[in-house]
């Protein structure tokens, strides 16, 4: 029996997207082999050849932008001002990596003694899987296949299967040369087989499914790293300009419908901005117009589940909290308060606009609450003073700090990860990306008949 893999429109979920066959492990591992045999052939081709076609990759991406928003739009329920937002930074993405092929690979080092020459080199691991989810079904497959493919890596993709029409068209547009780029639509069998057979790995997603990813990668010895999600907080002090703070937050938590692994899901509120912060933020997550759905029936269950829940322990609903009478996934940006100490809101990521405002007596305080989870991906920290702002980032335990910023924001030539349980191995994106994919080789070239 044929088993295929579907996509709906979360705004509208009688509205099919696509459906295409999944290729299970046979067909993901054929996949795998050809990537290899094409791996050679790709690396040897020089840096002129890669960065070119990268550029034309961007080219084409950029020429079919409308198309690809709405496609994004459609497929993930994205906003398309958020949707176009995308594609532009994926074309960004792909001319950035475009000039990494020139750059040094390597380096030229002295001799301890006598003639010679000694250098070192990095070089490509051969296939790259990616495994790579639904909230951005463009920019994340191209920030971890651009530097895969740049340094001489080819790539099999697995996206999650509610991204698989943009995976697809991408893969498309990208038009590389056979078997350098291919994508295996599909499920865990195609995951799972997709870890047991490349020569690095690079996942986004869930932290059950990453630590499975983890555990395969290590014990077969290839290199590995699992981006996990976060729960993010905000500091707000109350020197902060309480108006632009709460607008960003809104945006933080309920931009995308909160589908992002940085966005906001603790609102920590230092002394007396407190109240006015409390007011600012209920007046800007109601207009909040680019909310969106969320990806299915079983997030806006699990979400409406977590807010009755929390009201039930003794939670103050201070703002949306419903699910309105229409077609598609959707549900208000909500905001609580009083959230029972435990409750799963204050520990577990949720990926959905909502967040829980908790007070602080002081920075000490604050910092202390936002450092208590094993989810440190992003926080951000609202002050217009620059000491306590930098001694703030010095003792924050997140991956990534944003002062007077969403925590959302991602700059695509940073490093990007966690600490704790939000990220394992290397970082992505930047220099640190083109180093995973590749390893360090060390050559040492004596003269003929030398005795060493």
């Amino acid at each position: 029996m044929t088993v295929t893999v579907t996509s709906h429109n979360p705004a509208d979920p009688t509205d099919l997207v696509v459906e295409v066959p999944a290729p299970g492990a046979f067909g993901t591992i054929a996949a795998i082999e050809r990537a290899r045999s094409a791996q050679g052939g790709w690396q040897s081709a020089g840096a002129a050849a890669r960065s070119a076609a990268l550029s034309r990759a961007a080219d084409a991406v950029e020429a079919h932008a409308e198309e690809l928003a709405a496609l994004a739009e459609r497929e993930v329920g994205k906003p398309l001002a958020e949707a176009r937002g995308e594609v532009a930074r994926t074309v960004a993405i792909l001319r950035y990596y475009a000039q990494a092929p020139y750059a040094p690979s390597g380096a030229v080092h002295e001799t301890a003694a006598g003639q010679g020459l000694l250098f070192t080199r990095r070089r490509a691991h051969g296939v790259a899987g990616l495994i790579t989810p639904w909230n951005f079904p463009l920019a994340i497959p191209v920030w971890k296949a651009a530097p895969a493919l740049a340094v001489g890596n080819t790539v099999v993709l697995k996206p999650a299967p509610e991204a698989t029409a943009c995976a697809l068209r991408l893969a498309e547009l990208l038009a590389l040369p056979t078997d350098v780029l291919s994508v295996v639509p599909g499920g865990a069998e195609e995951g799972a087989a997709l870890v047991s057979a490349v020569d690095v790995v690079s996942f986004t997603g869930s932290t059950a499914t990453g630590q499975a990813v983890i555990r395969t990668a290590t014990e077969r010895g290839v290199p590995v790293q699992a981006e996990m999600g976060g729960l993010n907080a905000a500091i707000v002090l109350p020197d902060a300009d309480i108006e632009q703070a709460a607008a960003q937050l809104a945006f933080a938590i309920a931009g995308y419908a909160g589908q992002k692994c940085t966005a906001t899901s603790r609102v920590i509120a230092v002394g007396t901005a407190l109240e006015p912060l409390r007011g600012a933020l209920v007046k800007a997550l109601a207009a909040a117009v680019d909310c969106g759905p969320v990806i299915n029936e079983a997030a806006r269950r699990r979400l409406t589940g977590a807010i009755t829940s929390a009201v039930e322990g003794g939670a103050q609903l201070l703002a949306g909290g419903r699910s309105p009478e229409r077609a598609g996934w959707f549900i208000e940006p909500t905001l609580l308060a009083e959230v029972a100490e435990g409750h799963p809101l204050l520990t577990e990521e949720f990926f959905g606009p909502l967040a829980v405002l908790v007070p602080a007596a002081d920075l000490d305080e604050a910092i202390a609450l936002a450092n208590d989870t094993r989810h440190s991906l992003a926080t951000s920290v609202h002050t217009r003073d620059l000491d306590t702002a930098l001694a703030a980032a010095d003792r924050l335990a997140a991956g990534m700090i944003r002062v007077n910023a969403p925590s959302s924001g991602v700059d695509f030539h940073l490093p990007f990860g966690g600490a704790k349980g939000a990220s394992y191995g290397a970082r992505e994106q930047g220099q640190a990306a083109l180093d995973f994919y590749t390893a360090s080789r060390t050559v040492s070239v004596l003269p003929a008949g030398s005795p060493r």
